[in-house]
C-alpha cells in the first residue's frame, strides 16, 4: 500500500466514558483522526466500537468527555447535527430500503443538500425541478464510481449481500461526507466481495479526499489498508497506533489471542488474519 498523506486533526474524542445504567461501555477513551486517514477501531466482541461510532455521529451521547469536530467542541451533538458537519455512516446490520430501487436509496443520502421546500418538491416545479436533476446526476456519479449501473432500477430487497453492501456505502457517500463512518462494511462477504469492498474504500479515501473510519474484524484488511489503528478491548482503549505498532502491542496480543498462545516472536502475525467472531455486542 501507498503511503498516504494525511493531514491536521479533523476530529478528536477527548476521554469519552459512555454507559448504559450500570453498563461501562466505553471509559475515558481518547484518540483522534486527521484528514484524509484511514483509521481502524478493532477489538474483541463486546469492547465498545460500535458503541463509539455512535458517539462520534451523535447515537449516543456520553455522560463525560468532549467531541471535537473541525476545532469546535461538540459535546451534545446528534445525529442531524453530526450529518450537517459532513459525517456520514454505514451500518454493522444493513439500513436500506428494501421496496425502493438502489437509485432512490441513494437518492436518499442526498436529502441534506435539498434546498427547495416540500411544496416545490411535491409539484416538481421551477427550482425544485432542476436541483433534483443535479441531485441525480450527483447519485449516477456514485452508481458509476461503485460499478452497479446493471442494478440502478433493481428493488435492493432482491440483491445479494454483498452488493446490497456496496449500496449502502452508496447512499453514505452521495451525502459527500468529510468523514466516513464504516461500521464492519465486510462483514459476511466472501474473499471477492471483501477485495471490492477494499479497493473501493481505498478509492473514496484516494479520490474523494474522504477521511474514513472503520470498524473491522478482519485483520488482514486492518493492517493493510489503514494508517492508524485505536484498539479496544472492554470499553478500555489498550492500544493506539500504526499497524506495526499494534501488531507488537503485548496488551493487543493478549486481548486477541489469550496471553500470545500461537503468536511468534510476540507479534501478531503479518500474514495471516485473525478469526474473531464478526458480531459485536457493542
Amino acid at each position: 500500500m501507498n503511503e498516504r498523506v494525511t493531514g491536521d486533526v479533523i476530529l478528536e474524542l477527548q476521554n469519552i466514558s459512555l454507559s448504559f445504567g450500570g453498563v461501562k461501555a466505553l471509559t475515558d477513551i481518547s484518540f483522534d483522526v486527521r484528514r484524509n486517514e484511514i483509521r481502524a477501531i478493532i477489538g474483541p466482541n463486546g469492547a465498545g466500537k460500535s458503541s463509539m461510532l455512535n458517539v462520534i455521529n451523535g447515537v449516543y451521547r456520553p455522560q463525560k468527555g468532549n467531541i471535537i469536530l473541525h476545532g469546535q467542541q461538540r459535546r451534545n451533538m446528534d445525529c442531524y447535527g453530526a450529518a450537517k458537519a459532513g459525517i456520514a455512516r454505514t451500518f454493522q446490520n444493513i439500513a436500506l430500503f428494501k421496496g425502493m430501487t438502489v437509485l432512490d436509496n441513494i437518492m436518499t443520502g442526498r436529502n441534506l443538500k435539498m434546498k427547495s421546500n416540500f411544496l416545490m418538491q411535491a409539484l416538481y416545479w421551477g427550482p425544485a425541478r432542476r436541483e433534483e436533476i443535479a441531485h441525480r446526476e450527483k447519485a449516477e456519479q456514485v452508481i458509476d464510481f461503485l460499478e452497479i449501473q446493471a442494478i440502478r432500477k433493481t428493488p435492493v430487497g432482491r440483491l445479494p449481500y454483498g452488493l446490497q453492501k456496496r449500496v449502502e456505502l452508496g447512499r453514505a457517500l452521495a451525502a459527500e461526507p468529510d468523514i466516513l463512518l464504516l461500521d464492519e462494511p465486510m462483514a459476511g462477504m466472501n474473499v471477492e466481495e471483501k477485495q471490492d469492498m477494499c479497493r473501493f474504500i481505498l478509492d473514496v479515501n484516494d479520490q474523494f479526499g474522504t477521511t474514513i473510519v472503520l470498524i473491522e474484524h478482519d485483520m488482514g484488511v486492518v493492517m493493510d489498508i489503514s494508517d492508524r489503528v485505536v484498539v479496544l478491548d472492554y470499553g478500555r482503549k489498550i492500544g493506539d497506533g500504526t499497524p506495526d505498532e499494534v501488531r507488537g502491542n503485548q496488551d493487543v496480543i493478549d486481548a486477541y489471542l489469550g496471553g500470545g498462545v500461537g503468536v511468534s516472536g510476540g507479534k501478531l502475525p503479518a500474514d495471516e488474519t485473525l478469526r474473531i467472531p464478526v458480531q459485536d455486542q457493542q
